[in-house]
């Protein structure tokens, strides 16, 4: 799921018969990503790299094509925005990225996040990381790795309604606040357990660390081929989180003669109503998204720093080796 591709490691020149091109992506509501965004149409067009930015966005940065050179490109929001670009570059948080996700799903160009929001998990720099990503970019000093991604149905009456992806999850919950959901889940085919319960969530590795882990799940490795359910508030005895092969495939039924009406969210950015007698099926993607590295950290030290976890007083035989190294105590 995570095999490394890595881009030639050679600077750009202006007379490249294709020219490099990045589709830029910000969360124009904040001034703060408006700022940067600036900052990096600036300093790439002056390498020599085009910048495309989506129309409405670049109102919002009140710039024009003509300012840069090479001048920026404009595209409308749609998956032929990425067409023709080494990466998409996403300035904001999460759902900023997962809002890239959805333009490169089709074209798999690698995402790369600049986290200005709050965790900023799918991100790969901060902020005040913006000369050194301006330097990996343009001297191609970057990876992409794959990341598993889910297909989801919706039936009807046995048919098809609505189909489509999600990269972190797809979750089934309660559209009203009054009342349960009376579900079904079933795995490979077979019916698993029956839930009363606020929803159930059907995520990927990628996602263990969003809504699954708000919900109670496991956090698993990026490394991990798996999929993930995890019952939201279930009034059941047996309603444990649930780690099934990648082959598997997930299913939720709405029981048809309850009164408690669902909806589908995936990545919390899409949303589908579901009647009761609706059924929800997931399976492994097809088509993963490309997430683009510019550190080989581990994933444990991912966890440490985004989540802020306590890990003084460590003293593993590779923080023993760095101190002797440096001289000091052991």
């Amino acid at each position: 799921m995570n095999e490394p591709s890595t881009p030639p490691a050679s600077p750009p020149t202006r007379g490249e018969s294709t020219p490099r091109r990045v589709l830029l992506l910000a969360h124009t509501g904040r001034d703060e990503a408006r700022e940067v965004a600036r900052s990096f149409c600036k300093a790439l067009t002056g390498h020599g790299i085009a910048v495309r930015l989506l129309a409405g966005e670049a109102q919002d940065l009140q710039v024009t094509p003509d300012q840069f050179d090479p001048p920026l490109e404009l595209a409308e929001e749609d998956p032929s925005a990425s067409v023709d670009c080494e990466l998409v570059l996403v300035i904001g948080g999460d759902g900023t990225i997962l809002r890239a996700a959805e333009l490169t799903h089709v074209t798999g160009t690698p995402v790369l996040g600049v986290n200005l929001g709050h965790v900023g998990f799918l991100a790969e720099a901060e902020h005040d990381d913006v000369e050194s990503t301006i330097d990996a970019i343009v001297h191609r000093r970057y990876s992409a790795e794959e990341r598993m991604t889910l297909d989801v149905r919706v039936y009807r009456d046995g048919e098809v309604v609505t189909s489509t992806f999600a990269l972190n999850e797809a979750s089934v919950e309660k559209a009203a606040r009054e009342r349960m959901l009376e579900v079904v889940v079933e795995i490979d085919g077979r019916p698993l357990s029956r839930w009363g319960c606020d929803g159930v969530v059907c995520a990927t590795p990628t996602g263990s660390t969003a809504y699954n882990f708000s919900a109670g799940g496991p956090v698993v490795w990026p490394g991990v081929e798996a999929l993930l359910m995890v019952p939201i508030s279930a009034h059941a005895l047996f309603a444990r989180p649930m780690v099934v092969a990648p082959t598997s495939v997930l299913a939720v039924e709405l029981l048809a003669r309850t009164d408690g009406a669902g909806v589908l969210w995936c990545d919390g950015r899409r949303a589908v109503d579901l009647p009761p007698g609706a059924r929800i099926e997931v399976r492994r993607g097809h088509s993963p998204v490309r997430l683009v590295r510019l550190h080989e950290a581990p994933f444990t030290d991912r966890l440490v720093a985004k989540f802020g976890l306590p890990v003084e007083g460590w003293r593993g035989s590779s923080e023993r080796r760095r101190r002797l190294d440096e001289g000091h105590d052991a």
